[in-house]
């Protein structure tokens, strides 16, 4: 039981360390964001039900 309660934190450690890295590789930083993406469509294609042009 005494072996758990020391691993526990140094586990938990990890997973915090480990989700940094991951969002770090995942999300743009400031010197690579790039313009958002367009998708084609146009204004009333892209429209929901009901909507008028």
């Amino acid at each position: 039981m005494a072996l758990l309660a020391a691993l526990v934190p140094v586990v938990m450690l990890a997973v915090v360390l480990a989700l940094g890295r991951y969002e770090d590789a995942l999300l743009p930083t400031s010197d690579t964001e790039q313009e958002p993406a367009t998708t084609g469509l146009t204004a009333t294609e892209g429209a929901g039900p009901g909507a008028t042009a």
